[in-house]
């Protein structure tokens, strides 16, 4: 077995931390916070390491020679900006939030956008390389739920039968996000009896 050391102490970890959530003995609740604590800050300092890293990646884009990227510059000047305006005013105060948001609505709107378009281009592709029941009512779905997303329809919510139809319709997005939400805990519990079992380990290198 290779770092057996390693694979060792992420097993007792895992132990430790999963019986101070089932079990009231003070002692374990006590080490599995300390446990806790230390994951937030080696994940903290990890995120710190991404970020100098990034900033590294840029600064070598934009000073090179050859193909040199100036959109790097502008994704430089955006992060010392936002880390000087952070650090100067905190990210609590009203005006720091204020300005992030609007930056960040557009972006987030503009990803929508390209999302919405690349599922449209995905749908057609489907079209053409799957027949079926599944390409039509993938399509279908698509429209259906954009209408409905659009307000299009907002006047036929005073129809007491179509109202109800309506909402049981905006339903169906929240129970398939909820579906999509179940499956990542699902994976995420297996990935973590894998690691807790020895069966993966990551941190062997």
């Amino acid at each position: 077995m290779r770092a057996p050391l390693s694979t060792a102490i992420a097993i007792a970890a895992g132990i430790v931390v999963l019986l101070g959530y089932f079990l009231p003995v003070p002692e374990l609740k006590m080490i599995r916070s300390m446990l806790i604590d230390w994951a937030v800050i080696v994940a903290g300092i990890a995120g710190l390491i991404a970020i100098i890293h990034l900033v590294k990646v840029h600064i070598k884009k934009l000073s090179s020679e050859q193909n040199r990227d100036y959109y790097s510059l502008i994704t430089l000047i955006a992060f010392f900006f936002t880390l000087a305006a952070g650090l100067l005013l905190s990210p609590s105060d009203q005006r720091f939030q204020q300005v992030v948001t609007s930056i960040q609505v557009p972006v987030e709107a503009s990803l929508m956008g390209v999302l919405a378009i690349s599922l449209t281009y995905a749908s057609i592709r489907l079209f053409q390389r799957r027949k079926g029941w599944m390409p039509i009512i993938f399509a279908v779905s698509a429209v259906v739920f954009l209408i409905l997303a659009s307000g299009f329809l907002s006047i036929a919510d005073q129809v007491p039968l179509v109202k109800t139809l309506m909402s049981a319709l905006n339903m169906l997005p929240v129970a398939g996000a909820r579906g999509i939400l179940l499956g990542i805990a699902l994976g995420s519990l297996t990935t973590g009896l894998r690691i807790l079992l020895a069966a993966d380990r990551p941190y062997s290198g």
